[in-house]
């Protein structure tokens, strides 16, 4: 990283660890009763031991087994296998759909009804048919995050083809390329950055809902976890879930946005 990307990351830590420091502050002033807002040191002393195996029959850690078999480390694996799935299905999905309807008028006229109606649905709304349809256990929770993660990938993508400059389609009929060529080597091509902006945005939506999705008698998973945590009132555990969803969420933006950067390296605004 260059100096520049550092010390953007730095300032970028500014404002967290502000409010960190605040929170610590007050609750070492004894502000809040601490079963409601643990201290920020006790949810990473909890995340910590979260974090580690524990020996059932001595009750410690093993330092050296905790990237196999740490509960945290399974409870992640779940969750982001399940939100895997779940997008695949989803944006797997809406992207042929949402080139069709952006690129033809017709198909677009005969989906558009029935997209708005169902698009404004949340989808944890549809938990009650998930369990009747599905039953309990994983495929409830993938058929949840892929109604979460269809609807941004479609909408984004039939927004691009749209939005691609007629300037871009004239040329290429004036060159004489067939249909197929101009969807290929054109309309797909300038729709990528909405393409793209839909994924990260997809992403982000299928997390959300894992939490909800989890809680349908799922085994694991952090979403299951911080509802177990909740029963027991370990405020600390739950909020160190919480934390645990973040960051994975913050490492996957990263990613996305690195990719984002390769793929439209084209991109007037990501020339330099």
């Amino acid at each position: 990283m260059t100096k520049t990307k550092w010390r953007d990351a730095a300032a970028g830590l500014i404002v967290p660890l502000v409010l960190i420091l605040l929170w610590q502050a007050v609750c070492l002033l004894g502000w809040i009763n601490p079963l409601k807002l643990p201290s920020p040191f006790a949810v990473a002393q909890r995340w910590v031991q979260y974090l580690l195996p524990v020996d059932p029959y001595t009750g410690s850690g093993s330092w050296l087994s905790w990237a196999f078999s740490g509960e945290l480390v399974g409870d992640a694996i779940g969750s982001m296998v399940r939100v895997a799935m779940g997008f695949a299905v989803g944006a797997g999905l809406a992207l042929p759909l949402g080139l069709l309807m952006g690129a033809s008028q017709r198909v677009y006229g005969k989906m558009y009804i029935l997209v708005q109606v169902l698009r404004p649905i949340p989808p944890s709304a549809y938990t009650p048919l998930a369990m009747l349809w599905f039953g309990l256990g994983n495929p409830p929770a993938v058929f949840m995050i892929s109604i979460a993660a269809f609807f941004p990938v479609l909408i984004n993508t039939i927004v691009g083809v749209r939005q691609v400059d007629s300037i871009y389609l004239r040329a290429a009929r004036n060159l004489g390329v067939s249909h197929a060529t101009m969807f290929v080597r054109v309309m797909l091509p300038a729709a990528m950055p909405y393409i793209l902006a839909g994924v990260r945005i997809a992403i982000g939506a299928s997390f959300m809902i894992v939490i909800v999705s989890e809680l349908i008698a799922v085994p694991d998973g952090l979403g299951f976890r911080i509802n177990e945590a909740r029963e027991y009132f370990w405020t600390d555990k739950v909020m160190a879930g919480m934390f645990t969803i973040g960051m994975i969420g913050l490492a996957l933006d990263l990613i996305m946005n690195k990719l984002n950067n390769h793929l439209l390296r084209w991109h007037r605004g990501l020339e330099s």
